[in-house]
């Protein structure tokens, strides 16, 4: 868990400190005041762009300095990302005080969200399912990061190359596609063993009031054959200007399984109770699987049920064992919930309620 998370000039935050003393952290205030900064500022403090998936450059607070800095004491281990004026587009990683990637944070911290904009995401584009499917398969596989970041490199300067298929060095093609391959198959790996003990966790929840899903992945990503697929697709490839085959063009498919439906079919309301499901399964199988629940965020995700799904809401993410993070614009919303630090927020100031 986060005992203490600072933020320096972040978004509106231009100095803001953190002192959570419960598991629930519950932050409300009026629409615009920064609650939902706060909980990108920690979704920070895992590999890739945060919840928002912004750049960097972006998150700086406007007439501050041109940087920001984040800071949070995990477990005794001190974590910290930021940028600085002069290198608004390179993110800096400190890890107990030591220079480190971004990709290393996932040794220490497990973080997971839901935020309004993903009440859609069935209804999205495949990228954002894949975004959502390789968030949840690094809290398992840490090194999953790496990995995807490893083959999207290789897939990029493979895809240079084949802009001038005559000219390019048919050996540094293939050193390319023998790295997608290896990637690509650990890529592939991890992916399936996540699903597998995801579908395996949602086998013993119940039914209600959150609806059970079954997810599946869709799409062709070759397998262990990926290096020669590749190596006999450069043509095509060379001509669609893009690499058609391989895990980036893996799809998530969830099933409403009362129903027998597709997610993308089901209601808003259905859809966002799937997607809880899916949240609750994966910290609990984090847990499980780790010893180390993960820190879950979840923006406005009580606004939209009725207070007895609220309550069963609070029930199973208690039972994760996770620290939560939660924001609401009233604190009734949050009236039976446990035990909760509950920070008001004000136009980029934090203060301690006296609720």
């Amino acid at each position: 868990m986060i005992g203490r998370l600072t933020l320096s000039d972040f978004r509106n935050h231009e100095d803001a400190l953190i002192r959570p003393d419960h598991a629930f952290i519950v932050l409300t205030g009026e629409n615009g005041a920064g609650k939902t900064n706060i909980l990108e500022a920690v979704s920070m403090l895992a590999p890739g762009r945060g919840l928002r998936g912004a750049a960097l450059r972006d998150m700086a607070r406007q007439g501050g300095g041109g940087g920001f800095g984040i800071a949070a004491d995990v477990g005794g281990v001190m974590l910290g990302t930021g940028i600085s004026a002069e290198t608004p587009d390179r993110r800096q990683v400190r890890i107990g005080g030591v220079n480190g990637s971004a990709n290393a944070l996932a040794d220490h911290l497990s973080i997971v969200w839901l935020t309004p904009a993903m009440d859609r995401l069935f209804m999205d584009s495949p990228g954002g399912r894949r975004r959502f499917l390789d968030r949840l398969t690094l809290a398992l596989h840490p090194t999953h990061a790496a990995h995807s970041a490893r083959y999207e490199a290789a897939m990029r300067a493979r895809n240079r190359l084949l802009g001038d298929l005559r000219a390019a060095d048919p050996l540094w093609i293939a050193a390319l596609e023998g790295q997608m391959g290896e990637h690509g198959m650990a890529i592939a790996a991890a992916r399936t063993d996540m699903v597998d003990r995801l579908n395996a966790t949602l086998e013993g929840q119940p039914d209600a009031p959150f609806a059970r899903p079954l997810i599946a992945l869709e799409g062709e990503d070759a397998g262990e054959q990926l290096a020669a697929r590749l190596a006999s697709e450069r043509r095509r490839d060379a001509a669609a200007g893009r690499t058609l085959t391989g895990p980036h063009r893996t799809d998530l498919s969830v099933r409403h399984i009362a129903k027998d439906q597709a997610a993308a079919l089901c209601s808003t309301g259905e859809q966002k109770a799937l997607l809880l499901s899916i949240l609750l399964a994966h910290a609990a199988l984090v847990a499980e699987r780790t010893g180390q629940p993960p820190v879950l965020l979840l923006d406005e995700v009580a606004a939209h049920l009725d207070p007895s799904r609220r309550a069963a809401l609070f029930d199973r993410l208690a039972a994760t064992g996770s620290q939560t993070w939660m924001t609401g614009t009233e604190y009734s919303l949050f009236n039976n919930l446990y035990e909760n630090t509950h920070l008001e927020v004000t136009s980029g100031q934090v203060f301690r309620s006296a609720i």
